[in-house]
């Protein structure tokens, strides 16, 4: 057997073969996070709309490793308007209320296509035994 698991989300894939994430015993590593909308797989047209995508699915995530959102360690997100990040910010401190109790997060420029206004990746540590 494997020590590694991919990781794959019902409503959501990648284009390229390669699973939505890794899980090696209990580190967790996303791979591209988009705000595609589950059901058309179209990109809508507004960021906020994108933004509570990917944050769906970081939550989606987290429960198919059998974690949550406490596990993760630290999120890396690229934005095609790179200060855009009011958005983030709110659905951010809606998912991370306590400051003294959220992971790392660092922002990046992207020159992303298709109707992508942003795109996340995730780094997870879940608990022993989980």
């Amino acid at each position: 057997m494997s020590r590694r698991t991919a990781i794959h989300l019902a409503g959501f894939a990648h284009t390229n073969p390669v699973p939505v994430a890794s899980r090696i015993g209990q580190h967790v590593y996303s791979g591209v996070l988009t705000g595609r909308d589950p059901q058309t797989k179209e990109f809508p047209a507004d960021l906020e709309t994108q933004v509570a995508n990917v944050f769906d699915r970081i939550r989606e995530l987290m429960d198919a490793v059998g974690g949550s959102t406490d596990d993760i360690v630290k999120l890396t997100f690229w934005l095609a308007e790179y200060r855009d990040r009011d958005a983030i910010n709110r659905a951010w401190l809606a998912m991370f209320p306590d400051p003294d109790d959220s992971p790392a997060r660092q922002a990046m420029a992207a020159q992303l296509d298709n109707g992508a206004l942003l795109q996340c990746d995730l780094v997870a540590i879940l608990p022993e035994g989980g």
